[in-house]
């Protein structure tokens, strides 16, 4: 592998772009946006020197952080010749050919997640979420992937999962000892609205890496990384197969040990929704009667919320919680718990609307 020269137009470009106030890189990027990120990308692609690859990756970070939306400009159709993926991808996997820039930039981005020093892989994890998350879909809602390419080599597919990978790894193992694991779940919380993301992710047995991160916190850090660990549950909520995952293990108390003790409004907030998604799901609903789910949300439904979608929410939880407190809580359930000498003394049976509602029931048969 050996380093390429920057071109006399890319030199020229990163001159007129390098040391420049925010200002004035802002109206260069809106000038001739697509020309930069070229130059950005060709450098990743060409120079291996690690000072280098570090000083392009920290350009695109702050472009980004600045302004968001200018994960757009990876999409330009000026550049959809290129591929913007394969500087930060294993060269290994794949075969790199002509794809849109973003494509290329994606590539190069995973080889540098795992190849590169930990400033370099927080960098590259970063770009490259926020650069899929800003892709274009087409008129039928499907993401755009390529078409323009000449030849297809690098699928949209191909990157999310390796990406996945690499967070799974991290998870795991974490490169960075305090870094690694906030970094993975800031990223996983971003990108597991993609379908072929989650599905990666369950496939890789990853479920299971969230559970452990499900606790009760108090450092504004660890709020923040309770609070991106939730939002991944709850988007895992939507899918089938990590519901199954869910609900045969300790998720669900835990959630509920969260939403208990929490004070901030976004975290009670997310895992409120998780709820009301799984809570018509399998065994769910019973779960959150046993564990005392029904005198939690009445508890929170008496604190002063402002976000509307939090209190319907709740509204939601509540008259759900009912429904099953009346059908597990039912005389015949009782009767028979009693005979075959099961009886579980669980929360449904502690209603007084049970005994109220079934005393009579109990002088049948000469009190049997």
């Amino acid at each position: 592998m050996t380093t390429k020269l920057i071109s006399g137009t890319g030199l020229q470009l990163l001159r007129r772009y390098d040391n420049r106030a925010e200002s004035v890189r802002a109206q260069l990027l809106d000038d001739d946006g697509p020309a930069y990120v070229q130059v950005f990308v060709n450098i990743l692609r060409d120079i291996f020197k690690e000072e280098t690859v570090e000083y392009v990756l920290a350009l695109i970070d702050e472009m980004l952080t600045a302004n968001l939306k200018r994960a757009r400009l990876f999409h330009d159709k000026s550049l959809a010749n290129e591929d913007t993926y394969e500087p930060f991808l294993s060269s290994s996997y794949y075969v790199v050919s002509k794809h849109c820039i973003y494509e290329e930039l994606l590539l190069f981005a995973a080889r540098l997640l795992w190849k590169g020093n930990w400033f370099i892989q927080e960098k590259s994890c970063k770009i490259l979420a926020l650069i899929v998350s800003a892709r274009p879909k087409t008129q039928d809602g499907v993401v755009a992937n390529g078409e323009n390419s000449k030849k297809k080599g690098t699928t949209i597919n191909d990157v999310l999962k390796e990406l996945v990978e690499w967070l799974c790894t991290q998870l795991k193992k974490p490169s960075h000892p305090t870094c690694g694991i906030p970094t993975a779940i800031n990223c996983l919380a971003s990108l597991l609205k993609e379908p072929v993301v989650r599905s990666s992710f369950v496939q890789a047995d990853g479920v299971k890496l969230l559970i452990p991160l499900i606790t009760p916190a108090s450092t504004q850090q660890s709020i923040q990384l309770l609070y991106e660990t939730c939002l991944c549950v709850w988007l895992l909520s939507y899918y089938e197969p990590a519901i199954e995952y869910l609900a045969t293990s300790r998720a669900l108390p835990r959630l509920v040990d969260v939403v208990r003790s929490s004070t901030k409004e976004k975290v009670v907030r997310v895992v409120v929704l998780t709820f009301r998604n799984l809570l018509s799901k399998g065994t769910f609903g019973a779960q959150m009667v046993d564990l005392g789910l029904p005198q939690i949300v009445q508890s929170l439904k008496a604190q002063a919320w402002s976000d509307e979608d939090l209190l319907e929410a709740l509204n939601h939880l509540e008259d759900g919680l009912k429904d099953n407190i009346k059908k597990l809580s039912s005389f015949d359930k009782y009767k028979q718990e009693v005979l075959l000498g099961h009886l579980d003394w669980s929360p449904m049976h502690k209603d007084p609307l049970f005994w109220r509602d079934n005393v009579s029931c109990f002088e049948e048969n000469d009190f049997q």
